[in-house]
């Protein structure tokens, strides 16, 4: 990787893309430490500690941290990648939709491009205004506002305008990098704020490393035990290991095309192969997930319940409870039907079997048409469960190791080592292909 960078950075145009992703990034960082006015920074990130447990966890991690300090860049590119989810899932329940991404070229992806940016817009409209009414209640009666003689009704705009313009200028600012700059936007945006948590969370860890050598800590000290740390260290990197296999892991079925001769000449007899992705839905259905297995806990901090209550809010929160041996086999099961939900949504067999029979092409062993179909499903859903189990203990490994070590407050997330690694290898992937590009000698030379 090191070697990759320092080959790009010797090309004068792929200079300046590197210098121009740097200081958007820059830029974006600079943005999560403004903060957004009239809101009591200090209690809010008290109270959204007490809440990392919740959906508001997994979003302040997407935002490196912004969503904590209620900053201007606090909604970060969630809006974005929820608009894109909602359009792509439209495109196939929507026949116009669908027929303007396939048959609309390039003005038809141009158009869809926009729908998703106006659906961006009136998601972060709506979750700022969410932002807001969270620091409007507040914890235990005490909101979160520093409201002054300003009119609540006023400053209510300033906030949920400040979140939206934030969260729109993320999405901009992202479509400019992936212009001009290297790789994905949005992706290296996400990843971005992703690793500024890092120097954080080893100094949490130093800190607690150094608290379990004193005798009699104060009580509410966090005590990290030095196996503990070891164990978080080699832990992440065996995450590490294993997610760079399984990213560059597919499985090739192999397609041979039959001869036709056409005029005089010979085509086709050549053989090929369908590549499928032994996790082609990513990091999607821990993030569906974990969304979806976190809302009963956050409603139950907003009602005020917690796992000492008694009737059915306790019962609820203890079911719920991140560390608990229940959530983790709902959190699995989750995973697994998101898994199968989105690699349905990705890779169609039908109309991959129906390209290969136009095209002359069939998989040997195979009959065209439907016996190929059938085959490929079945090829799927092996490669399905392969992926959702990977995920899985990806998602999981987390839980496990803080149930080992007896800590709940270190934040370690599977989603977001997958996240950091998958953009890190993509972007290299792409710095790869560009400098291929610009060594390629062309046949006057």
């Amino acid at each position: 990787m090191i070697q990759t960078i320092k080959n790009a950075w010797k090309i004068p145009e792929l200079r300046k893309k590197i210098m121009f992703t740097i200081f958007a990034l820059l830029i974006f960082r600079l943005g999560t430490a403004v903060p957004v006015p009239f809101v009591n920074t200090d209690l809010l990130g008290s109270y959204l500690n007490t809440m990392s447990d919740s959906i508001f966890g997994l979003m302040n991690a997407m935002s490196g941290g912004a969503f904590a300090s209620a900053t201007v860049f606090a909604l970060g590119v969630q809006p974005y990648i929820n608009s894109s989810i909602i359009i792509q899932l439209l495109t196939v329940a929507i026949p116009a939709l669908e027929r303007l991404q396939k048959e609309g070229g390039e003005e038809g992806r141009k158009k869809i491009a926009a729908i998703t940016r106006y659906t961006t817009v009136g998601i972060a409209l709506l979750q700022g205004f969410g932002y807001f009414t969270l620091l409007r209640v507040g914890t235990n009666g005490q909101s979160l506002l520093q409201l002054g003689d300003m009119n609540i009704v006023w400053a209510g705009i300033v906030i949920v305008l400040s979140f939206t313009a934030g969260s729109a200028f993320v999405m901009w600012l992202g479509e400019q990098i992936t212009e001009f700059g290297i790789g994905n936007g949005i992706s290296i945006i996400l990843f971005a704020g992703i690793v500024s948590r890092v120097p954080a969370m080893v100094q949490t860890m130093w800190v607690g490393v150094q608290a379990s050598f004193v005798e009699s800590p104060a009580e509410g000290t966090f005590v990290l035990p030095w196996w503990g740390a070891l164990l978080i260290v080699i832990g992440m990197l065996a995450i590490v290991v294993l997610i760079v296999f399984i990213s560059n892991a597919e499985r090739r079925l192999p397609v041979q095309y039959a001869k036709r001769m056409v005029g005089r000449k010979m085509y086709g007899g050549q053989s090929s192969h369908i590549p499928m992705k032994v996790n082609m839905s990513g990091v999607m259905p821990i993030i569906f997930a974990q969304s979806i297995a976190s809302l009963p806990a956050t409603i139950g901090m907003f009602v005020g319940w917690t796992t000492e209550s008694e009737g059915f809010g306790g019962g609820l929160m203890k079911v719920f409870d991140t560390t608990g041996v229940l959530y983790s086999v709902i959190y699995f099961l989750l995973i697994l039907g998101f898994s199968y939900f989105y690699s349905t949504m990705q890779f169609n067999p039908i109309e991959v079997a129906n390209n290969l029979k136009k095209n002359g092409g069939f998989i040997p062993g195979f009959r065209p048409g439907k016996p190929t179909a059938d085959f490929i499903n079945k090829v799927l859903g092996k490669i399905t469960l392969f992926g959702a189990i990977y995920l899985s203990i990806i998602a999981i490994a987390p839980i496990v190791t803080q149930n080992l070590i007896g800590v709940r407050n270190l934040a370690i997330g599977g989603t977001s080592i997958i996240i950091v690694v998958s953009v890190a290898l993509e972007t290299m992937k792409a710095l790869e292909a560009q400098m291929l590009m610009r060594h390629y000698k062309g046949f006057l030379e």
